[in-house]
């Protein structure tokens, strides 16, 4: 009777713990399903991605703000239902390839936006070093590193927008967004700069504007009491 007591006993626990072991795995499966999409409620930089191209292309007519709200969900409908995709107004891994956007940089549920010089995650590095592969490729990796800079101090200023995508995506603030240069995948170096800029290097010194005077149109610009040249790029306050 004993015998039957504990194998009884010994069953029920066996039983608990596989329920216990497969509810733990759907679980942590439904965590990586999450983190490698970009869906509603998300904000970020991923998010002022998917915004961008969709307005390039003209699914969307609402603001670039990096907030994942119901104009960019009905966009995003849209994109799918014209390319042949599920339409679910998700961009998971289909969808995000159609647009040519990477999905590894968006992690554990998507890239928050941070509070002005808070912490920020793989997804801002990620769109960091994409501005600095469009602005700055063929500069010297110091040069590459105060581009950065230039935008991490703008994010520090009251007069920008308080985070990396804002001001990134900040109208004619950078020319690699106006001509879609924003878009090229970023090589190891610019990742490297992005990176060294975010963990206090300023070879700036403070700027919060640079311009190649080869290239540069706008008399406003030379307004600007430039305290630095690095590479073909004068640095500014």
């Amino acid at each position: 009777m004993k015998t039957k007591q504990r194998l009884l006993v010994i069953s029920v626990l066996l039983t608990f713990l596989i329920c216990t072991a497969l509810i733990l795995r759907s679980s942590l499966l439904k965590r990586d399903v999450e983190a490698a999409a970009i869906y509603w409620g998300m904000t970020g930089g991923k998010v002022y991605e998917v915004q961008q191209k969709l307005k390039q292309w003209g699914y969307y007519d609402g603001a670039i703000d990096g907030i994942y709200g119901a104009k960019t969900f009905e966009a995003v409908k849209k994109f799918q239902a014209k390319n042949g995709l599920a339409v679910d107004g998700v961009v998971g891994k289909q969808t995000a390839a159609a647009m040519g956007i990477n999905l590894g940089a968006t992690s554990g549920g998507g890239t928050s936006t941070p509070s002005r010089g808070g912490a920020r995650g793989e997804g801002d590095v990620y769109l960091l070093a994409k501005a600095v592969h469009g602005e700055a490729r063929g500069e010297p990796y110091i040069g590459k590193v105060a581009v950065a800079a230039v935008i991490l101090n703008r994010v520090k200023d009251p007069r920008f927008p308080n985070t990396i995508a804002g001001v990134i995506y900040q109208p004619g603030a950078f020319t690699a967004v106006s001509d879609g240069q924003i878009n090229l995948t970023p090589d190891e170096e610019s990742l490297r700069a992005a990176r060294d800029a975010l963990n206090g290097w300023d070879p700036t010194y403070g700027a919060i504007y640079y311009y190649n005077p080869a290239k540069a149109t706008s008399s406003w610009i030379w307004s600007r009491p430039v305290h630095i040249v690095i590479g073909k790029h004068h640095f500014a306050t």
